[in-house]
């Protein structure tokens, strides 16, 4: 793309687009915002933003590179619909995968699995001490995600806190990130980041201005590495109080923290 590029790099899930259980619809029925459907899964809606801020990821989608960031798989990631021009560029698996047009970018995820495989405890490591701990009373579902990192589907208020604190010093000494995001528990290797891609794309588009917004701790490395970022009033970020030199911490909770988030992205690529 020729000349000057601001690029977005943006989290999706609790970021830009909301479940149903995660909208924080707060105020009286007859003031809550018109919702658009962005996404579908078998055959029934899943994830929702307010119609302004389709019109603002439309207006974006114009104005920048937009690169929606994601911890999601490819094929998870398919299953959104999002308003304005298709992305050129979309950051899946955490930074494992690397889509442009669409399509995996393989020199890319080679060079990934090779830092994994210096860097970090095996995936198998992983998987098996996750299945010597966990408790069928409180874990719906192991899963793998793209040969990269795991996840468990947990019933969260049955989940004991102390085995997450302890899960988690023992994924940090073998070279991982725990993070708890509503009922999802992700174990993700170190080396596997959102912000090693999004400096992929800007280095291939020359944006010389980056912006990004995050909810959770998976997304840290990411705010961290561009000029300009924020984070909502919500998600794991915002419950430790979590802040970084040039991240904002807005007040705005659930879907109206997307629209607010898309309202800045804006400003700061005009101001830019």
């Amino acid at each position: 793309m020729p000349g000057p590029q601001v690029l977005v790099a943006s989290d999706l899930d609790r970021t830009l687009i909301y479940s149903a259980a995660a909208l924080a619809l707060t105020m009286p029925d007859a003031h809550a915002p018109r919702l658009l459907t962005v996404e579908v899964h078998e055959s029934k809606p899943l994830s929702y933003m307010t119609e302004t801020a389709s019109r603002l990821l439309a207006e974006l989608g114009d104005a920048a590179v937009f690169v929606p960031t994601t911890t999601r798989t490819r094929k998870q990631y398919q299953r959104i619909n999002l308003p304005g021009p298709e992305p050129t560029y979309a950051i899946c698996a955490n930074g494992g995968h690397l889509l442009v047009d669409g399509v995996t970018d393989v020199a890319w995820y080679e060079r990934v699995t090779a830092r994994l495989a210096d860097e970090c405890a095996s995936l198998a490591e992983v998987r098996d001490h996750l299945a010597a701990t966990t408790d069928p009373a409180w874990v719906r579902k192991h899963r793998v995600a793209e040969d990269l990192f795991v996840y468990l589907v947990v019933e969260r208020e049955l989940l004991p806190e102390e085995w997450v604190k302890d899960l988690a010093v023992w994924a940090e000494n073998r070279g991982w990130t725990v993070s708890l995001q509503g009922r999802k528990l992700y174990a993700v290797p170190k080396p596997l980041t959102k912000s090693a891609a999004m400096r992929e794309v800007a280095r291939r588009t020359g944006a010389e201005l980056t912006l990004a917004a995050g909810d959770s701790l998976l997304d840290a490395d990411l705010l961290l590495a561009v000029d300009r970022a924020w984070r909502p009033g919500h998600g794991e970020l915002a419950d430790a109080g979590w802040v970084g030199p040039a991240v904002s911490a807005l007040p705005e909770r659930g879907v109206l923290a997307g629209e607010r988030i898309l309202r800045e992205f804006l400003r700061a690529v005009k101001e830019g």
